[in-house]
């Protein structure tokens, strides 16, 4: 059942999506750094969907993902003066952190496989295409959100007292380009999606990892992946494949 905060941050998200698209800053084109090393393998095509100044690296059967985890989009937590600053929208509570620059490194498969399903931890368990890092489902010490909701910027993240940058739910500026979008991967190499499957259709089969296997534009062949929902677990309740590395 979704809770009546996260009721409301749907309600919100959705009356705020013209904003996403017309107002502030706009979604920024892949810009990603794509290159291949030490392997006679190709680069999936899936990551030259990941952009704004994202290094992208295949070594080996394992893809490199460097970022700064600078949101291409406006938020109260760039701080007066920025360029990228906005005021808090109504009822958002900020917290005293602000976006400062990263240098993440996530490596993971780059031919996922099914494994023992396995929980993920705190801190950044992916990484969406405009290279803010993905959080799983709780606050500190996995309890719920709940309240730290309240906290995020119209755009559903909010930085961590290290001033990481992330969303734990649904990101609204990447799913306002369409429901069934790419966002990213998890620390297992599966692929995430928006709220719907290509055909326009909710998923209602999706297991406790929050995810399925089926076709997709960037799989025809199909593939298991995650969708993110209104809901605990939000975009994964835990990795479906082996997990990789990430440091930063």
């Amino acid at each position: 059942m979704t809770t009546p905060r996260l009721a409301i941050v749907s309600a919100l998200a959705t009356a705020l999506l013209p904003l996403v698209m017309c107002g502030g800053s706009s979604s920024t084109s892949p810009t990603a750094t794509t290159t291949t090393t030490g392997t006679t393998g190709t680069l999936p095509s899936v990551y030259s969907k990941f952009g704004n100044g994202m290094t992208v690296t295949l070594s080996g059967a394992t893809v490199v993902l460097t970022t700064k985890d600078l949101p291409d989009h406006n938020s109260p937590y760039y701080g007066a003066g920025n360029a990228k600053y906005e005021a808090p929208q109504a009822g958002m509570a900020v917290n005293p952190n602000l976006i400062a620059s990263q240098n993440i490194t996530f490596r993971v498969p780059s031919a996922p496989a099914k494994a023992t399903p396995s929980d993920t931890p705190l801190g950044p368990i992916g990484v969406a295409t405009n290279g803010v890092v993905l959080f799983n489902q709780y606050a500190a010490g996995r309890s719920p959100l709940t309240n730290e909701i309240f906290s995020f910027d119209r755009y559903n993240g909010h930085p961590s007292p290290g001033n990481q940058y992330h969303y734990h739910v649904e990101p609204v500026w990447l799913t306002a380009q369409g429901k069934s979008v790419f966002i990213g991967v998890l620390l297992d190499g599966f692929p995430v999606y928006g709220t719907q499957d290509s055909d326009g259709s909710t998923p209602s089969d999706l297991d406790t990892c929050n995810g399925h296997t089926r076709a997709t534009p960037d799989f025809p062949a199909g593939i298991y992946h995650y969708h993110v929902t209104s809901a605990p677990p939000y975009i994964s309740g835990c990795f479906y494949g082996s997990a990789g590395t990430v440091a930063g």
